[in-house]
């Protein structure tokens, strides 16, 4: 980069050994912190401002520290407690800002609300697998990407935990070991740790303000601007910057192919610009190489699915991209917000123009560009009756431009006073972070007011019909049917994060496997619906004829005179919300016979084979 960096840059293969390490040790220290707010017993976030306090307090503190120590390095008094207190910065944000709020309640950001319930299901599934078991059906594998929630799953066994319960501290522990690699990867891209620690500092708040409540997500997303300089260093020669490319693909393909897409896509594209403006081909052997090691990372996690693809008699379908939000329909423009960080993204963008021709300038040009060219593929992918997800670009986008903006900023420092400029940047990300607990106020009250596995509110207001999931899973475990072994048809998705049975079905087509043939397993139940009521005797036989492995359970609602009632989705995108849900009525007669055992518990009639 400028003139401004290459003061303590560090040698590759000390960065490596200094990235792991800082991975471990902010993992390690916010999960222990986690285990201490969880023993303090502190109000809810929804009926009380004590908590805010706190994370405004400890942030306060942790930013002051990172300034006091970066003025320090820069005049000249340097030590590597500094440089490891400075790189565990952005971790301990990650713990005040969301682990303080969510202190006195078990569950994460948005409780177990829609989206939130697949990723739980797919953590408790991941808590008694060791394999790529999908979420849902039974004997399949997985075809969504399972490496958060396979070492999620491993935590969960070392700690003694269940899946549903393990998904906070996970959650916070893999977005502050993240957030503290970022320092070190930095501190090589820039050869400055100030500015390696404004930059992670700020990507932190960045992302736990717009992705937190998607934490592999989130913790993906954050080295989408590394990702970028690197890729052009590693087509410039370096192969050390070529193996980091090829890990940080392969092991992000594992965790959210969307971001992997887009830092893919720019490896690509700085590819092709460099073969054609240098007149050579000598760029294509690192991205070969890049491809191929990342490939092969990720087929650990994918292989076996798109092996039973290949192999298997199953009709492959999917609607995973079947969604628009009003979100999608515009293009993320954050350098015109009113706030700090619109103004950071807004000084970005000039020197973004200014400093073009600037290679690692221009690494991170191309990304954005990547962003906005799928951004708009997505919208015209429309008229193909499909989109590409693109409105979950725009924490990327702001990432990029607040990255660009802080690099303007420390290239200015060799011109004015750099005190007086890391104060400045102190000041606004402390700005920034103590807003992270206000713009995620509505998932953080989520989380009190859900009903969790243990049948509770975390704010002690009563719970909804949750509380009785437990007792339906004993008696269904009464008839000898285990978790994690039989199969269950419910609607009631908050019941399935919390007990990894297995489903008949998945609650909707988008979070579906596409082997899962979710439509002619929707036709089936809405037959078994009809023939109770037409003829109730031949009911049972026909669950057992099921093509699929058969419900050894049903939990459905009990509606009294008008039968036990469930509910069954269909995708009708284009139209927004995408999901149309119909009700199904059993007749309670049909479960009359021998073969079944009924109990009702709560709203719910359980409905088990003997």
């Amino acid at each position: 980069m400028t003139t401004a960096y290459h003061s303590d840059a560090l040698p590759a293969g000390q960065t490596a050994l200094r990235t792991a390490a800082a991975g471990l040790a902010g993992g390690v220290l916010a999960l222990a912190a986690w285990f201490v707010l969880h023993r303090i017993s502190l109000p809810a976030f929804n009926t009380s401002m004590v908590t805010r306090g706190l994370a405004t307090a400890s942030s306060f503190v942790l930013v002051g520290l990172a300034a006091v120590l970066a003025v320090l390095w820069m005049k000249g008094k340097r030590s590597w407690v500094s440089s490891a207190v400075i790189s565990l910065v952005p971790a301990g944000v990650v713990v005040a800002s969301i682990g303080i709020p969510l202190a006195a309640t078990k569950l994460y950001l948005d409780g177990i609300q829609v989206d939130q319930g697949f990723r739980t299901q797919f953590l408790s599934r991941m808590t008694e697998n060791m394999g790529h078991e999908d979420m849902a059906y039974k004997g399949l594998p997985t075809f969504y990407p399972m490496g958060w929630f396979w070492l999620g799953g491993r935590a969960a066994n070392a700690l003694g935990m269940q899946g549903w319960d393990v998904y906070q501290p996970w959650a916070i522990a893999t977005l502050a070991a993240g957030a503290a690699m970022l320092t070190p990867v930095w501190r090589r891209l820039t050869g400055s740790l100030p500015t390696a620690a404004a930059i992670a500092t700020v990507t932190t708040a960045v992302v736990l303000t717009d992705a937190s409540v998607e934490p592999y997500a989130a913790v993906v997303g954050m080295f989408v601007p590394a990702a970028a300089v690197l890729a052009y260093r590693a087509l410039d020669g370096s192969w050390a910057a070529a193996a980091a490319v090829a890990v940080y693909l392969g092991i992000s393909a594992s965790f959210y192919t969307l971001f992997t897409a887009i830092a893919a896509l720019t490896v690509v594209v700085i590819a092709a610009v460099l073969m054609f403006t240098r007149r050579s081909w000598a760029p294509l052997t690192p991205l070969l190489a890049i491809g191929a090691g990342s490939i092969a990372i990720a087929s650990v996690a994918w292989g076996p699915y798109l092996w039973r693809v290949v192999t298997g008699d199953e009709q492959l379908e999917s609607t995973a991209h079947h969604f628009l939000p009003v979100e999608g329909t515009t293009f993320p423009m954050p350098f015109f917000s009113l706030s700090l960080v619109g103004l950071l993204c807004l000084v970005g963008l000039v020197y973004l123009v200014v400093r073009i021709r600037e290679p690692e300038v221009g690494a991170l040009g191309a990304s954005i560009g990547a962003c906005y060219f799928w951004a708009l593929a997505s919208m015209a992918a429309t008229l193909l009756g499909s989109s590409l997800l693109g409105f979950r670009l725009e924490v990327v986008i702001v990432e990029l431009f607040a990255t660009l903006g802080i690099l303007a900023i420390a290239d200015q420092a060799v011109r004015f006073n750099g005190v007086v400029l890391a104060v400045v940047v102190a000041l606004g990300a402390l700005q920034m972070v103590q807003h992270i607990p206000a713009a995620n106020q509505e998932f953080i009250d989520q989380a009190y007011a859900d009903t969790d596995g243990n049948g509770e509110r975390a704010d002690r207001f009563p719970p909804d019909a949750g509380r009785y999931y437990n007792e339906i899973a004993a008696y269904i475990e009464d008839h000898g049917h285990k978790e994690n072994d039989a199969v269950v048809y419910t609607d009631e998705i908050n019941f399935m994060a919390f007990h990894p049975f297995y489903g008949f079905n998945a609650f909707t087509s988008h979070y579906a496997n596409p082997l899962g043939e979710f439509e002619q397993r929707n036709s089936e139940l809405e037959q078994w619906a009809q023939l109770s009521y037409d003829d109730p005797g031949k009911l049972a036989e026909a669950i057992d004829n099921s093509q699929w492995e058969p419900p050894a359970a049903f939990i459905f609602r009990d509606n009294g005179k008008d039968g036990y009632k469930t509910h069954i989705a269909h995708d009708i995108y284009p139209s927004q919300p995408n999901v149309r849900y119909q009700g199904l009525f059993f007749n309670p007669d049909a479960f009359n016979g021998p073969e079944w055992d009924v109990k009702i518990i709560g709203p719910f009639a359980v409905v088990v084979r003997k």
